[in-house]
């Protein structure tokens, strides 16, 4: 039985104060058709967090996202954390939140400073780049005030990390994007390719989408900038996620990032309603599991046969697939990668992206991990689960 260790909630469901031209999540207020707006009642909000606390390990991260979650106001979290107390008995909760930081004020920086929040900020990188896509929804750019609020932030002792959508204008600026979030003071990051299908020409990608051989070369591009940050005792300064989770699988362990897994379906989605899903990019009426408000319950939804089927689905590779000697760091990648442009018919869309990316990186990673196990002799038995 999977433990239940991660949730992902949707407090505010589909809705934003921003109009991405890129988000995927807007189209979802489709499911709950005769809501205007989308808010999770302090009812749902105790259910969820009372079973989170009785049904998981000792351990437990709880990811606030969206639409973004900072439409249900400060107060919605001050009771968030209460619960939590309330019912923790002494459990290690880990509050993620990921925001677009418009609304974002000082009231709000101390309290996720004083309750350690992990902040995700979305920020695509300087103005021209964070603009081109990312608006209000009359059109208005957002990048001055969410630099701004990113700056606060920081100030007041949030921990905080990026999250960089690349797309078909963003990916040609790699060392620009780096160089940025140095300048702000981010240490952490976090680069997304885009991918969706055509609203107008279902058997296309829609033109903001990242090509493979741009995102190659991407990657290619912020392994160069990270690599050289290293510092002279050959650590890395700076966190980028894909590459932290392939040096997992370089020194053999598990890739924590959920794309990168030989399985999907780690964790569970909860939407403002209470109905659970498998993954946020399968939100819709395949991926329902039930409702915590009737009779459903967050440790059955991700052990249920419908989750496990949904996980398997992800080892379904193509031919090519399992014959590439890449295998074992992708995993086939994100398995939404490979339905959102009809025309590569069950490939990866960025299968070429990591082609290109191990065949420059493979021979650092390499010597990086030798290194690596030649310091920690032992890290086998110290990342074996009980029982091993």
């Amino acid at each position: 039985m999977k433990p239940l260790s991660s949730i992902l909630v949707k407090p505010s469901g589909p809705d934003c104060n921003l109009n991405c031209e890129y988000c995927f999540y807007l189209d979802k207020a489709g499911l709950f058709p005769n809501e205007k707006v989308h808010r999770m009642s302090y009812d749902v909000l105790e259910e969820m967090i009372r079973q989170a606390m009785q049904q998981s390990p000792q351990q437990v991260s709880i990811s606030w996202q969206g639409g973004e979650p900072t439409l249900m106001g400060l107060d919605f979290y001050k009771k968030a954390v209460e619960l939590e107390q309330k019912y923790g008995n002494g459990k290690i909760v880990g509050n993620g939140f990921q925001t677009n930081g418009y609304l974002l004020n000082e009231e709000w920086a101390d309290f996720l400073a004083q309750w350690k929040f992990l902040v995700g900020l979305s920020i695509d990188g300087p103005q021209h780049i964070h603009d081109h896509y990312r608006v209000l929804r009359d059109g208005r750019p957002t990048w001055k005030r969410i630099q701004k609020n990113l700056k606060m932030l920081l100030k007041r002792g949030v921990e905080v990390n990026t999250l960089s959508c690349i797309t078909d204008y963003s990916c040609k600026y790699a060392k620009e994007i780096y160089d940025y979030n140095k300048s702000m003071g981010i240490h952490w990051m976090q680069f997304i390719p885009i991918v969706e299908t055509d609203k107008n020409d279902p058997t296309k990608a829609a033109d903001f989408s990242v090509t493979a051989e741009q995102f190659g070369q991407f990657l290619i591009d912020i392994f160069e900038c990270w690599r050289k940050d290293f510092s002279p005792y050959g650590f890395p300064t700076t966190s980028v996620r894909h590459f932290e989770s392939w040096f997992h699988r370089y020194v053999g362990l598990p890739a924590p990032e959920c794309t990168l897994m030989a399985k999907c379906a780690p964790y569970v989605v909860v939407e403002h309603n209470g109905n659970i899903y498998g993954c946020d990019f399968f939100v819709d009426e395949a991926g329902y599991l039930g409702n915590i408000m009737q009779g459903q319950t967050l440790i059955g939804a991700l052990n249920s046969k419908r989750q496990t089927q949904f996980g398997n689905m992800k080892a379904l590779l193509p031919a090519k697939c399992k014959a590439c000697k890449w295998l074992k760091f992708c995993y086939g990648g994100c398995l939404k990668d490979r339905v959102k442009d009809p025309r590569d018919q069950g490939m990866n869309r960025f299968c070429k992206s990591f082609e290109m990316f191990f065949e420059h990186a493979d021979p650092f990673f390499q010597q990086m991990a030798e290194d690596w196990k030649k310091q920690n002799p032992n890290y086998m038995q110290d990342f074996a689960p009980p029982g091993m």
